[in-house]
């Protein structure tokens, strides 16, 4: 009997990580996604940026980033901050996948709520083989965003980030479509679930007071006012805009 099948089944899809990748500690892979994280805001992570970020006292922060330039995955320049290379980009988009897709699992086959699932997949992201998590991503349709519009990486390591429009930039009249939410504060996305605003709603800005005050949003045939700074964490797609990709799969796959 061939084993053919059996092995083209065990390689569906499959990606092996290398063998620093494969020996991260859960602490180290949080580093590499949180300077992915910053490095999409615009600008090399500081020290200082990292510990806020983690919650670590700067020290630790120092001789954690000394142990991943060690091993390739991190470069740092004095006063020009700290660099993911192209290994450690890798590795921290292996580690967003695995969470991104373990909070998807946990909504569409579990049932949980996406005010729930962050702290969940914080704690699966760094046991479940990266085997695993693409079972579960085949099991519910190979998701391509999370549960709160962010998108997932591919097995290869690439990701294409779409960038909406923050709610709170809308001028009056404007229609919409939600996006993507931060997914931070639990007790946000419960606030919206109140509001009735979710991934696919279709909002449109009635009126906003002047000088920084309330939006009014007219949501299916009710009206909700929202604050500014909840606003600014909603993002959303006017309606007739063209969605403009930040296309960053080269740059994740080279090197």
């Amino acid at each position: 009997m061939s084993r053919a099948p059996a092995a083209a089944a065990r390689g569906r899809g499959a990606h092996r990580p290398t063998a620093a990748a494969a020996d991260l500690t859960a602490p180290a892979e949080d580093y590499l996604k949180a300077v992915y994280e910053l490095e999409r805001e615009g600008t090399a992570a500081a020290t200082t940026d990292l510990a806020s970020r983690l919650r670590v006292a700067p020290a630790s922060v120092t001789g954690m980033v000394r142990r991943l330039a060690g091993q390739g995955l991190l470069t740092h320049e004095r006063y020009r901050g700290v660099r993911l290379t192209a290994s450690g980009r890798r590795a921290a988009l292996r580690t967003i996948r695995r969470h991104r897709v373990i909070e998807a699992y946990l909504v569409r086959a579990l049932g949980y709520g996406w005010d729930e699932v962050d702290v969940e997949a914080e704690r699966l992201e760094h046991a479940a083989s990266d085997r695993f998590v693409d079972r579960m991503a085949e099991a519910i349709g190979e998701p391509t965003v999370d549960p709160h519009g962010a998108p997932i990486p591919s097995r290869e390591g690439a990701v294409a980030d779409t960038e909406y429009r923050p709610l709170a930039d809308l001028a009056d009249g404007v229609t919409a479509d939600v996006m993507q939410v931060s997914d931070d504060d639990p007790s946000l996305l419960r606030y919206l679930d109140d509001l009735a605003i979710a991934l696919g709603s279709t909002v449109r800005v009635v009126d906003r007071a002047p000088f920084g005050g309330p939006i009014t949003l007219a949501v299916g045939r009710a009206q909700r006012v929202v604050g500014p700074a909840l606003a600014e964490r909603v993002l959303v797609r006017p309606h007739g805009a063209q969605p403009r990709k930040r296309l960053a799969a080269a740059r994740h796959k080279a090197g």
